[in-house]
This record gives structure tokens, sequence and C-alpha cells, in this order.
């Protein structure tokens, strides 16, 4: 269980800003002819402006400043195995008496900030929410955890002792990224804690032919191409995305001390390795240069380091759990929200065998980044998805 559980305090020493601007004054950038053209990754001409805005314009003592006027918290958690480890998480309780307690995943190259958007909509909105939303361990402000072997089924070991030490005896969780399988195991793990999750990115495997009638339905469906038009987009951009957008996956699985030293020496290294998902992951959102200014500098000052953050995914392949397509959670209530321009997406009935699905909705816009692209959506979609008197709200146990 989680203990030790105190207010956080964000606090970068200015030696570590002033270094951080000494890199960026001394930054070399390749001479590439590019025209503004984003085929072979960011334009050079993007990267020399927002590092020039980073070095010159943004304030890290600003955006701390503003980190630190959300409700930011720090427990010590103790997961089998390794030794104890502090974690850092926003807690943000809502007065409504009957509100879910919610944890809230980020993934790569996310972070526990994600839930600024909307952590004051979510403790008041009905149904209500109490908000938890922490820095994954090697992520954000929580430790760096050197011990080989931390994957899929440590991450979920530390959220469940998490909501338990923050006496959520039932919750539900709410994510994307590594929160898909990382959710999924938590259901298996500890269904009678976790109640329902809501995903807003997707994937599983088509019905297997251990399953006759749905195999079937699958095959005329597949060679009828009787997807609905999201469907076959989703298809079609998860199929892109193996074989044209996945290098990143592949180097930061297979390889990630060789990326893990340039993001931790060079600040635009990491800009340009993130910015490059920031863009082309989400659906036209307009960053500015600012906030991905605050994206990057939550990395480059991170506890653990830039380059403890992509080692989740060498480690999330590896051990008795490992993140695929096909975790299966049998008593936790599910809920869906198709974004079009999110990387994986797969068929309606694909994803009805992740679990008992009990909430699904097309939406026009957004990307990977959901929470922060279309955060009202999302809000919407919860709101719904745990309406008095539905499957999802249903699944919290009274307390006796």
């Amino acid at each position: 269980m989680a203990t030790n559980i105190t207010p956080y305090k964000i606090s970068i020493p200015p030696c570590d800003v002033d270094e951080l601007n000494q890199k960026l004054s001394k930054a070399r950038f390749p001479e590439v002819v590019d025209n503004g053209n984003w085929e072979r990754g960011p334009p050079i001409q993007n990267i020399r402006r927002i590092t020039n805005h980073w070095r010159e314009s943004f304030s890290w003592p600003r955006f701390e400043e503003k980190l630190n006027q959300l409700p930011n918290y720090e427990a010590t958690i103790s997961v089998d195995g390794f030794e104890p480890f502090q974690l850092h998480f926003v807690h943000q309780k809502s007065p409504v008496p009957d509100a879910i307690p919610l944890v809230i995943f980020h993934g790569w190259p996310g972070s526990f900030y994600e839930v600024a958007k909307v952590l004051s909509l979510l403790t008041a909105s009905r149904p209500a929410f109490h908000v938890v939303a922490p820095s994954l361990p090697n992520f954000g402000f929580s430790d760096r955890i050197d011990k080989p072997g931390f994957g899929i089924k440590q991450y979920a070991e530390t959220y469940h002792k998490l909501m338990q030490g923050l006496g959520y005896e039932q919750y539900a969780a709410q994510g994307a990224d590594w929160g898909s399988p990382i959710t999924r195991l938590m259901g298996i793990l500890y269904p009678e804690s976790l109640r329902a999750v809501h995903l807003y990115m997707v994937a599983a495997n088509p019905p297997p032919i251990t399953a006759p009638i749905s195999f079937v339905r699958y095959l005329v469906q597949h060679f009828l191409n009787l997807y609905t038009p999201q469907e076959a987009s989703g298809l079609q951009r998860a199929q892109s995305f193996q074989g044209n957008r996945d290098g990143y996956f592949q180097i930061q699985k297979q390889r990630p001390n060789t990326i893990g030293v340039a993001l931790a020496d060079s600040p635009v290294g990491l800009l340009t390795w993130i910015y490059d998902k920031l863009v082309v992951w989400t659906d036209g959102y307009p960053w500015t240069d600012e906030e991905v200014c605050e994206w990057i500098s939550l990395y480059w000052f991170s506890r653990a380091g830039p380059a403890a953050s992509v080692a989740i995914y060498y480690e999330a392949f590896r051990g008795e759990w490992v993140a695929n397509s096909g975790i299966y959670t049998r008593g936790t209530k599910m809920g869906f929200s198709y974004f079009p321009k999110e990387m994986y997406r797969t068929p309606s009935s694909w994803n009805k065998q992740l679990g008992d699905v009990v909430f699904e909705r097309e939406h026009e816009h957004g990307g990977h980044f959901a929470l922060w692209e279309e955060p009202e959506a999302i809000i919407d979609d919860l709101q719904v998805m745990f309406a008095q008197g539905g499957k999802a709200r249903g699944a919290f146990k009274s307390k006796t």
C-alpha cells in the first residue's frame, strides 16, 4: 500500500535551468533543405524556432509556479521485488458525496499535466469524480526504477497500491497509450477494486478460431469489407503506422540506451524526438511554441531524467505479463471513445472481446492526446458512461 502521502512542491534548481539554456545556446542544427515538409520528420525551421522560444521566451519558473497550483502529492510505494520508491501524483477530491474515484493514466510522450484541462470540471460534473493523476514511475516527478524487470505488472501494482493508500477500495480508470494494457491488466489482477475502465486508444486482435461463431462473423465482415467508414479508416491507419511510423517504437523497445543517451544529453534532440509525435499523432491540434516547451520541459526536468521514460518500451514486453492486444478483462466494465486520428483503432466487433463493453462513441475530431485536444469530449463521454443507473455506475458495490 502507499505510505507517507504528503504534499509535493516542484522545485527545479536555478542551476539546472541555466544549464538547459547554455545547451540550447550551443545547439547545432543540420543543414537540411526540407521546405517545411514533414515527410522526413519535423522541419528543421520549426525546431530552430521552438528552440529559440525555449531559450529566449519560455520561463521555467513561471511554468513551475503554474504546476504548483495543482494539488501535487507524493507517496512511498512498495512493489514486490523492488525497493520502495517515490511516486508523484495529482489528487483532487470532489465535494460531491457519491463521486467516483478515477485514476487517469498518461503515456509517452505525455505526462500528468494532461489532466490540467479537465481536473476542475471532472470534480464538479455530474457524475463527479475524485481525480488521481500520477506520474508513471520513470516519468515526471516520480522516481527512476533502476532494477530491471519493472514491467506492466509492476505498473499495475503501483497504481492499485496508490488508490488503496488513498482509501479508494473501488475505483475506475481512464487513459490511452500505456494506460490501455496497464488498466486491462489491473482489471485481471484486482477485479474487486477496478470496477470500470474508459479508454480512448483501443486495440484488439480479431476473434480467434477457438470462438467459432465470432470467428465466422469476423471472416464475413473482413472479406466482404463490412466495416464502418471509421473502422476501415482506423485499420488503414494502424497498418500504415506499423509500416511507416513506428520506428521510434522499435528503437525504444529494442535499444532504449541508444536513444536514451541522446535524450539525456541534448535538449534539442529531446525536443525533436517528442515534437514529431505531438504534431503527427494529433488531429491538426494548434500547438503553440509555449505548449511544446512546457511538454518537453517536463521530460527535461523530470526527476528520473528524460532517458528513463523509454525504459517502459523495453520492459513491457518481458516478464510474467507483456503488453499485447489480447488482454481480456472479464469482470470490469469497459467503455471506448474513438477518435479519427488515433494511431491504433480496431473494429468494434474485435474490441468487444476485451471485456464487458457498456459504452462506445465515435468522435469527428481528435487524435492520440484526446484528453488535451478534446477535453470536453472526454468529459462528456465519462459523464454518459458513468451516468446514474448505467452498467458502469452499477458495477460499484454499495458499502455495507
